[in-house]
Protein backbone atom coordinates (compact mmCIF):
# COMPACT_ATOMS: atom_id res chain seq x y z
CA UNK A 1 0.00 0.00 0.00
CA UNK A 2 1.19 3.49 -0.86
CA UNK A 3 -0.08 6.38 1.23
CA UNK A 4 -0.01 9.97 0.00
CA UNK A 5 -0.68 12.13 3.03
CA UNK A 6 0.36 10.81 6.42
CA UNK A 7 -1.94 12.67 8.77
CA UNK A 8 -4.44 11.10 11.14
CA UNK A 9 -6.32 8.94 8.64
CA UNK A 10 -3.18 8.04 6.67
CA UNK A 11 -1.23 6.85 9.70
CA UNK A 12 -4.26 5.03 11.12
CA UNK A 13 -4.70 3.15 7.84
CA UNK A 14 -0.99 2.37 7.84
CA UNK A 15 -1.27 0.92 11.34
CA UNK A 16 -4.29 -1.22 10.44
CA UNK A 17 -2.72 -2.38 7.17
CA UNK A 18 0.52 -3.41 8.83
CA UNK A 19 -1.44 -5.25 11.51
CA UNK A 20 -3.14 -7.19 8.69
CA UNK A 21 0.21 -8.12 7.13
CA UNK A 22 0.48 -5.51 4.38
CA UNK A 23 3.58 -3.48 3.60
CA UNK A 24 3.12 0.27 3.61
CA UNK A 25 5.05 3.13 1.98
CA UNK A 26 4.14 6.46 3.55
CA UNK A 27 4.66 9.94 2.13
CA UNK A 28 3.75 13.52 2.83
CA UNK A 29 4.35 16.98 1.40
CA UNK A 30 7.35 17.65 3.66
CA UNK A 31 9.62 14.80 2.61
CA UNK A 32 10.31 11.23 3.80
CA UNK A 33 12.81 12.31 6.45
CA UNK A 34 9.96 13.91 8.42
CA UNK A 35 8.30 10.48 8.73
CA UNK A 36 11.25 8.76 10.39
CA UNK A 37 9.62 8.60 13.83
CA UNK A 38 6.35 7.30 12.40
CA UNK A 39 8.10 4.59 10.40
CA UNK A 40 10.16 3.55 13.42
CA UNK A 41 6.98 3.21 15.48
CA UNK A 42 5.16 1.23 12.79
CA UNK A 43 7.98 -1.27 12.38
CA UNK A 44 9.68 -3.22 9.61
CA UNK A 45 6.70 -3.35 7.26
CA UNK A 46 6.68 0.46 6.99
CA UNK A 47 8.92 2.75 4.99
CA UNK A 48 8.87 6.38 3.87
CA UNK A 49 9.36 7.84 0.40
CA UNK A 50 8.31 10.69 -1.82
CA UNK A 51 4.70 10.87 -2.94
CA UNK A 52 5.65 9.73 -6.43
CA UNK A 53 7.58 6.77 -5.02
CA UNK A 54 4.70 5.81 -2.71
CA UNK A 55 2.31 5.97 -5.65
CA UNK A 56 4.58 3.78 -7.76
CA UNK A 57 5.09 1.26 -4.96
CA UNK A 58 1.48 0.63 -3.99
CA UNK A 59 -0.81 -2.02 -5.43
CA UNK A 60 -3.45 0.19 -3.82
CA UNK A 61 -2.68 3.85 -3.14
CA UNK A 62 -4.43 5.95 -0.51
CA UNK A 63 -4.80 9.66 -1.26
CA UNK A 64 -5.59 11.47 1.97
CA UNK A 65 -4.79 15.15 1.45
CA UNK A 66 -6.66 18.47 1.49
CA UNK A 67 -8.70 19.07 -1.66
CA UNK A 68 -6.56 22.14 -2.27
CA UNK A 69 -3.56 19.79 -2.68
CA UNK A 70 -5.09 17.83 -5.58
CA UNK A 71 -3.03 19.76 -8.18
CA UNK A 72 0.18 18.59 -6.48
CA UNK A 73 -0.49 14.86 -6.78
CA UNK A 74 1.91 12.73 -8.86
CA UNK A 75 -0.17 12.01 -11.96
CA UNK A 76 1.95 9.53 -13.94
CA UNK A 77 2.65 7.03 -11.11
CA UNK A 78 -1.07 6.86 -10.29
CA UNK A 79 -2.12 5.92 -13.83
CA UNK A 80 -3.79 2.52 -13.79
CA UNK A 81 -3.57 2.28 -10.00
CA UNK A 82 -6.46 1.53 -7.65
CA UNK A 83 -6.70 4.67 -5.55
CA UNK A 84 -8.63 5.11 -2.30
CA UNK A 85 -9.84 8.69 -1.89
CA UNK A 86 -10.42 9.61 1.77
CA UNK A 87 -10.62 13.35 1.13
CA UNK A 88 -13.30 15.75 2.34
CA UNK A 89 -13.87 19.25 0.99
CA UNK A 90 -13.66 22.04 3.55
CA UNK A 91 -13.97 25.61 2.21
CA UNK A 92 -12.44 27.02 5.40
CA UNK A 93 -9.27 25.02 4.64
CA UNK A 94 -9.38 24.53 0.87
CA UNK A 95 -10.84 27.86 -0.20
CA UNK A 96 -14.12 27.98 -2.08
CA UNK A 97 -14.40 25.76 -5.16
CA UNK A 98 -17.60 26.74 -7.01
CA UNK A 99 -18.37 23.26 -8.39
CA UNK A 100 -18.10 21.79 -4.89
CA UNK A 101 -20.05 24.59 -3.25
CA UNK A 102 -22.90 23.69 -5.58
CA UNK A 103 -24.11 20.25 -6.64
CA UNK A 104 -22.50 19.89 -10.05
CA UNK A 105 -19.53 17.85 -8.85
CA UNK A 106 -18.37 15.68 -5.95
CA UNK A 107 -14.88 16.03 -4.53
CA UNK A 108 -14.10 12.54 -5.83
CA UNK A 109 -15.12 13.55 -9.35
CA UNK A 110 -12.85 16.57 -9.00
CA UNK A 111 -9.99 14.34 -7.87
CA UNK A 112 -10.62 12.07 -10.89
CA UNK A 113 -10.03 15.08 -13.15
CA UNK A 114 -6.56 15.49 -11.66
CA UNK A 115 -5.67 11.79 -11.88
CA UNK A 116 -7.78 10.73 -14.88
CA UNK A 117 -6.20 7.33 -15.41
CA UNK A 118 -6.50 6.15 -11.80
CA UNK A 119 -9.25 3.74 -10.71
CA UNK A 120 -10.78 5.76 -7.91
CA UNK A 121 -12.80 4.52 -4.92
CA UNK A 122 -14.17 6.78 -2.18
CA UNK A 123 -13.70 5.28 1.29
CA UNK A 124 -12.77 6.11 4.89
CA UNK A 125 -13.85 9.76 4.54
CA UNK A 126 -16.86 9.37 6.84
CA UNK A 127 -15.26 7.91 9.96
CA UNK A 128 -13.25 9.55 12.78
CA UNK A 129 -9.70 8.23 12.77
CA UNK A 130 -9.86 7.06 16.41
CA UNK A 131 -13.05 5.14 15.67
CA UNK A 132 -11.44 3.65 12.57
CA UNK A 133 -8.62 2.32 14.71
CA UNK A 134 -10.79 0.96 17.52
CA UNK A 135 -13.77 -0.55 15.66
CA UNK A 136 -11.86 -3.09 13.54
CA UNK A 137 -13.15 -6.64 14.08
CA UNK A 138 -12.34 -10.04 12.53
CA UNK A 139 -14.55 -11.44 9.79
CA UNK A 140 -17.67 -13.02 11.20
CA UNK A 141 -17.74 -10.92 14.38
CA UNK A 142 -21.30 -10.08 15.44
CA UNK A 143 -20.36 -6.44 16.04
CA UNK A 144 -18.45 -5.89 12.81
CA UNK A 145 -18.71 -2.33 11.50
CA UNK A 146 -19.57 -1.38 7.91
CA UNK A 147 -18.09 1.41 5.83
CA UNK A 148 -19.54 2.89 2.61
CA UNK A 149 -17.52 2.96 -0.59
CA UNK A 150 -18.30 4.60 -3.93
CA UNK A 151 -16.61 4.30 -7.31
CA UNK A 152 -17.03 3.79 -11.04
CA UNK A 153 -14.72 0.77 -11.49
CA UNK A 154 -16.11 -2.60 -10.38
CA UNK A 155 -12.65 -4.25 -10.24
CA UNK A 156 -11.27 -1.38 -8.15
CA UNK A 157 -14.23 -1.56 -5.76
CA UNK A 158 -13.70 -5.31 -5.43
CA UNK A 159 -10.00 -4.85 -4.63
CA UNK A 160 -10.72 -2.10 -2.11
CA UNK A 161 -13.45 -4.22 -0.52
CA UNK A 162 -10.93 -7.04 -0.11
CA UNK A 163 -8.45 -4.66 1.50
CA UNK A 164 -11.06 -3.20 3.84
CA UNK A 165 -12.13 -6.72 4.84
CA UNK A 166 -8.50 -7.56 5.64
CA UNK A 167 -8.22 -4.69 8.12
CA UNK A 168 -11.41 -5.55 9.96
CA UNK A 169 -14.41 -3.96 8.26
CA UNK A 170 -17.29 -4.87 5.96
CA UNK A 171 -18.45 -2.71 3.06
CA UNK A 172 -21.65 -1.14 1.76
CA UNK A 173 -21.66 -0.25 -1.93
CA UNK A 174 -22.80 3.38 -2.00
CA UNK A 175 -22.79 3.74 -5.79
CA UNK A 176 -20.69 5.73 -8.23
CA UNK A 177 -18.32 8.65 -7.71
CA UNK A 178 -21.24 10.91 -8.60
CA UNK A 179 -23.13 9.33 -5.69
CA UNK A 180 -20.28 9.84 -3.20
CA UNK A 181 -21.85 13.06 -1.91
CA UNK A 182 -24.03 10.77 0.21
CA UNK A 183 -21.02 10.11 2.46
CA UNK A 184 -19.56 13.63 2.38
CA UNK A 185 -19.04 15.94 5.35
CA UNK A 186 -22.27 16.67 7.22
CA UNK A 187 -24.36 13.82 5.80
CA UNK A 188 -26.12 11.31 8.09
CA UNK A 189 -23.47 8.63 7.47
CA UNK A 190 -20.60 11.00 8.25
CA UNK A 191 -19.35 10.28 11.75
CA UNK A 192 -22.70 9.87 13.51
CA UNK A 193 -23.29 6.09 13.10
CA UNK A 194 -19.96 5.37 14.79
CA UNK A 195 -20.64 7.39 17.93
CA UNK A 196 -19.52 10.80 19.22
CA UNK A 197 -15.92 11.95 18.92
CA UNK A 198 -15.75 12.19 22.71
CA UNK A 199 -16.01 8.38 22.95
CA UNK A 200 -12.72 7.25 21.43
CA UNK A 201 -13.71 3.59 21.27
CA UNK A 202 -16.63 4.43 19.00
CA UNK A 203 -19.81 2.44 18.45
CA UNK A 204 -20.11 -0.48 15.99
CA UNK A 205 -22.39 0.31 13.03
CA UNK A 206 -23.97 -2.55 11.13
CA UNK A 207 -24.94 -2.69 7.48
CA UNK A 208 -28.56 -1.71 8.03
CA UNK A 209 -27.56 1.44 9.92
CA UNK A 210 -25.19 2.53 7.14
CA UNK A 211 -27.72 1.81 4.38
CA UNK A 212 -30.36 3.80 6.25
CA UNK A 213 -28.02 6.76 6.74
CA UNK A 214 -27.08 6.80 3.06
CA UNK A 215 -30.74 6.61 2.04
CA UNK A 216 -31.80 9.73 3.95
CA UNK A 217 -28.96 11.96 2.74
CA UNK A 218 -30.00 15.17 1.02
CA UNK A 219 -27.97 17.55 -1.07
Amino acid sequence: MGIIGSGQIGTTLARLAIGAGHRVVLSNSRGPETLAATVAELGLRASAATSAEAAAAGDIVVVTVPVSAFPDLPVAPLAGKMVIDTCNYGPERDGHIPELDGTSLTSSELLQRYIPDALLVKAFNNVFYKHLLSLARPAGAADRTYLPIAGDSAPAKAAVTEFIDSIGYSVINAGSLADSWRQATGTPVWGTPYGPYSVESGRPAGGDAIRAALAIATR
